[in-house]
């Protein structure tokens, strides 16, 4: 009978490298309740995957390494990537560092499960093979989870690819990577210390460069908004470029909506400065609950957007923040 202590061995090393990815986050972007549904989610996603890896082989004439080769690579990281493809679509992703720890807690839940029911069924007590398994496996399925998403993000943030195809890339890399690692090509022990090595590295690399572009973004972004918000308050918008925009708009709208159209400039602006100020106190360790004003805001927001109506928000869309990035940010103003 395999001890506790062997799962212990074999999970301790994704999660400390999870912890140690929120630890090394200066701006703290996701809280802890995040990461936790989403280890959660990834959990799902493995009984999800176990179940349909049961059916399909017992449907597909090949035998258990082939399909352990080709074809379970597919089926699971189909299934890790679906709650982290919700993430993108509900704009809770703005940097490379969300996409890498949300990637690799998604990971981390899947492994998580997939080594209980390991545990369960395989009689081997030798503690080398739950290092291989914490050490190799469990860090590859949270890995190729966190560079599905940084490769994800990476091509949303350029818009260089069309919107049904901006998934395809990541998911390639991943189920390249996972298919590798399942074709032995070096020994196990050599393998999971590859991945052990590397994966940090890689990691690391992607954090210091997504923290120098997020303070350079906090830097132009924030006095861009301030500019913007002056212009509006002392009533010189109209010589402005975007004011000259709204100009060109006042024969296809009604005066009122026209109205309502700079109100929603004005407020996803104050929204945006609050986001970049939020990020900035989490930097020097403070966080700040939103209150009613900033709730208030939020309604004002929808009520806008209502007002001005499908066509009229078609219209405003190129002076409005609807980057990913720019969503991302009301959601940050909100949290």
């Amino acid at each position: 009978m395999i001890s506790a202590g062997n799962i212990a061995v074999s999970l301790c090393p994704v999660f400390v490298f999870l912890g140690a990815l929120i630890w090394l986050d200066s701006y703290k972007l996701i809280r802890l309740r995040n990461v936790i549904l989403t280890i959660v989610g990834g959990s799902v996603a493995a009984l999800a995957a176990f179940l349909c890896n049961s059916i399909l082989l017992d449907k597909v004439a090949m035998g258990f390494m082939t399909f352990a080769r080709y074809v379970s690579p597919v089926v699971e990281e189909s299934f890790k990537l679906l709650y982290l493809i919700v993430l993108f679509r509900t704009r809770r992703i703005g940097f490379m560092v969300d996409a890498a720890i949300y990637g690799f807690a998604i990971g981390a839940g899947f492994a998580f499960i997939e080594n209980i029911y390991y545990l369960r069924s395989l009689d081997d007590p030798n503690l080398l093979l739950w290092v291989i398994r914490g050490l190799g496996t469990a860090m590859m399925h949270g890995g190729t989870t966190a560079i599905f998403g940084i490769v994800t993000k990476y091509f949303i943030d350029r818009d260089a690819i069309s919107p049904a195809l901006m998934y395809f890339p990541g998911f390639i890399f991943a189920v390249v990577i996972h298919s590798l690692y399942n074709h032995f090509l070096l020994p196990p022990i050599i393998s999971a210390l590859g991945i052990m090595i590397f994966l940090p590295m890689i990691l690391m690399a992607i954090f210091k460069k997504s923290e120098q572009l997020t303070r350079a973004w906090l830097g132009v972004g924030l006095d861009a908004d301030m500019e913007l918000l002056e212009r509006i308050t002392a009533g010189q918008f109209s010589d402005s470029n975007i004011g000259k925009y709204l100009q060109t708009l006042t024969s296809r709208f009604p005066p009122e909506v026209i109205v309502d159209m700079l109100c929603l400039l004005r407020l996803q602006t104050e929204l945006s400065m609050r986001a970049k100020g939020v990020l900035m106190m989490r930097e020097a360790g403070f966080r700040e609950e939103p209150g009613e004003e900033i709730r208030e805001k939020f309604s004002e927001l929808k009520f806008l957007e209502k007002s001005i109506g499908a066509t009229g928000k078609i219209a405003i869309a190129p002076i409005l923040h609807t980057t990913s990035q720019d969503l991302w940010q009301l959601y940050v103003a909100k949290e």
